[in-house]
C-alpha cells in the first residue's frame, strides 16, 4: 500500500550532511533519566541528557519517551516558539493550560500546541492505580510569534494496514495543523502487512517504534527504536504482529 501523496517543496534545498541512508538510533543508546514519578528516555539532547551528535534531527527537536506514575505529573510550566506534539500509548493523560483548555487524553489521541508568544500548561495522571505512557515531541516553528493555539483529536481508531496522517503544515484529511512542513503518520499493523511510504526531493524521515517491532527497508527495529531516513525516494515497512510506528516526512532544514 502507498501513502498518499506528498507536497511538492519549490523552495531551495540544503542537504543533511550523512551519509547513511538509513541510520538506526536503539532505544539503548537515548538518554535516560529516572526521577522516581517519571521515568524518560530522551532521543535527542534534554534536560541533563547532552550529546552533540544527537541534538535533533531537521525541524524535530525533542522526542520525549515518558511514563508517569499514578498521582504524578507535569506542573504547570511555560513554552514559547515551539510546536508540541503529545501521542498517547497507554495510560490517560489529563490536559490543562492558561488558554482555558482541559482534557483527558487516552490511548492514540494525539495533542497539539503551538506555544507561539506563550503559553503554560500541566499534564497529570490522575490514575491513583495506572501509569500513563506517552511520547512528548517538539519540532521548531517555521513562523516564531504566533497565536498560542491548542489542539486535541483522537486517532484510536486507526486500522491496520492504513496510514493515518495526525500532523501536518495545511491540516490536510483531519489532521492536527503545526507551523512547520512536517506531517507526522499513525502507521499499525496487525501482521504481514506490507507498507511503502515516498518522500519527495529533498525531505526526510524520522521513523519511532511505539510497539512492537518493525522491519524498515531490511533493517529491523523494536520498540523504542528509531531510524533516520535521508536521500531515500521510499521506505517499505513491515511487520509480522501487533506493531506500530509514528512516521515523520520532514521538509529541508532551514524553511
Amino acid at each position: 500500500m502507498v501513502g498518499p501523496a506528498r507536497i511538492q517543496n519549490t523552495k531551495p534545498q540544503r542537504q543533511e550532511e550523512n551519509p547513511d541512508m538509513i541510520t538506526p538510533r536503539p532505544s539503548s543508546e537515548r538518554g535516560h533519566a529516572d526521577h522516581g514519578w517519571l521515568d524518560a528516555r530522551h532521543t535527542f539532547s534534554f534536560a541533563d541528557y547532552h550529546d552533540p551528535r544527537h541534538m535533533g534531527f531537521r525541524s524535530l527537536r525533542v522526542i520525549n519517551e515518558d511514563r508517569v506514575s499514578p498521582g504524578m505529573g507535569f506542573g504547570m510550566h511555560p513554552h514559547r516558539d515551539m510546536e508540541i506534539v503529545t501521542y498517547i500509548i497507554s495510560g490517560a493523560l489529563t490536559h490543562r493550560d492558561s488558554l482555558g483548555n482541559g482534557a483527558v487524553m487516552r490511548p492514540g489521541d494525539v495533542q497539539r500546541i503551538s506555544a507561539g508568544r506563550g503559553v503554560t500548561h500541566s499534564e497529570t495522571n490522575e490514575s491513583s492505580t495506572q501509569p500513563v505512557h506517552l511520547l512528548q515531541i517538539w519540532l521548531h516553528p517555521a513562523t516564531r510569534g504566533v497565536d498560542p493555539r491548542y489542539d486535541e483529536k483522537s486517532f484510536g481508531d486507526t486500522p491496520a494496514g492504513r496510514p493515518r496522517l495526525l500532523v501536518s503544515a495545511d491540516g490536510r484529511d483531519g489532521s492536527l495543523p503545526i507551523h512547520q512542513d512536517a506531517d507526522l503518520w499513525l502507521v499499525r499493523w496487525k501482521g504481514g502487512e506490507r507498507i511503502a511510504h515516498s518522500f519527495g526531493k529533498g525531505r526526510a524521515g524520522w521513523i519511532q517504534v511505539t510497539r512492537g517491532a518493525v522491519q524498515v527497508s531490511g533493517t529491523t527495529l523494536s520498540a523504542g527504536d528509531a531510524a533516520a531516513v535521508e536521500d531515500e525516494a521510499a521506505v517499505e515497512l513491515a511487520a509480522d504482529g501487533n506493531s506500530e510506528v509514528l512516521l515523520f516526512d520532514l521538509g529541508p532544514v532551514g524553511r
